[in-house]
């Protein structure tokens, strides 16, 4: 397995890891540590990988059911585990996100951490500001892990329409079109809330084949995981 350690000055007891496609035992199109059990591969595969995956962390990562809506999961009161965010304030809980081209945001604070799964739409509909206000934390700071980059991420009007303060982060590209950078918009966002400390956002899951997956660039393809957790210091 191949993991990258997000490089950010988190708190202490604060612990983080994003997942690459090396190192598991799917086969194409999911090649090979795909972690997502709703894209097609064989569940085996799947449970196999993610088996992998946890004997390296403290406990079972809480998976969530993705949607691509704004609703984010107290780890430590839900039931259910449905929503694109998810944070704790417990020892031992993993928050984790799964992405193939969107991006995956991760927060930490003093005794609090948390992670989204943040594409266009999300952005758009208020994911950051949601988590960010339910994590009550005022000295987060956030790792912006492996998502797709400007250069590939051709979207038409309605994307940029929908992102009325964040002009700056849109290239005109072919005619209608526009080149978007989620880093950008991200970042804006995050600031906004009176985030500065925002570390990462240097991939890019479209051009680095052999690294990453990319739902754009492949269509059916796998899933790679972000997680953070807390441990006892």
């Amino acid at each position: 397995m191949n993991f990258i350690l997000p490089d950010w000055p988190a708190p202490r007891g604060v612990k983080s890891l994003i997942t690459t496609r090396t190192g598991g035992v799917s086969l194409p199109p999911f090649e090979s540590f795909n972690l997502g059990s709703h894209v097609g591969d064989d569940l085996q595969h799947v449970s196999e990988n993610r088996k992998r995956l946890r004997d390296v962390l403290p406990s079972e990562p809480k998976w969530l059911n993705q949607t691509h809506s704004t609703h984010v999961v107290d780890l430590d009161k839900a039931q259910a585990f449905e929503g694109d965010a998810a944070f704790t304030r417990k020892n031992g809980i993993v928050c984790a996100v799964l992405t193939a081209d969107c991006l995956p945001i991760l927060l930490a604070g003093k005794g609090c951490v948390g992670a989204l799964h943040a594409g266009w739409r999300g952005l758009a509909s208020g994911i950051v500001e949601e988590t960010v206000g339910a994590m009550h934390d005022a000295d987060l700071i956030a790792y912006l892990g492996p998502a797709i980059g400007q250069d590939a991420f051709e979207v038409g009007e309605e994307v940029r329409d929908a992102f009325p303060l964040e002009s700056h982060a849109f290239r005109k590209g072919a005619p209608g079109k526009w080149h978007a950078d989620l880093y950008s918009i991200a970042r804006a966002k995050l600031e906004k809330l009176g985030i500065r400390q925002v570390y990462g956002g240097a991939y890019c899951t479209h051009s680095e084949h052999s690294r990453f997956f990319s739902y754009r660039r492949s269509g059916q393809t796998g899933r790679m995981c972000s997680l953070i957790w807390l441990e006892e210091d």
